[in-house]
């Protein structure tokens, strides 16, 4: 257990930084297999909604550096290739 003040601090910061970065982390891959999902039962209109929704979240957390950003490049080129086999 840290001594000093700012030691202190950072441990608190870096405790609440880590719940809000694991929260968000679960609700894009909630994201990606409720996409997932709609595609393997081929409803191409609710997919289609995800896809958007999956890809915001995907987005948004390479930009907080959450994830790599080729990995988010990936993971969103896998989502539009799926949307586009269940779309035609």
């Amino acid at each position: 257990m840290p001594n000093i003040k700012q030691a202190k601090k950072r441990v608190i910061v870096n405790e609440s930084k880590r719940v809000k970065q694991h929260a968000f982390k679960s609700a894009m891959r909630s994201a990606i297999k409720e996409f997932n999902k709609r595609a393997d039962n081929k409803d191409v209109e609710g997919a289609k909604d995800l896809l958007s929704l999956a890809t915001k979240k995907v987005d948004k957390a390479a930009d907080k550096k959450m994830i790599h950003k080729n990995t988010a490049a990936r993971t969103k080129s896998k989502m539009n290739q799926r949307f586009n086999e269940i779309a035609q």
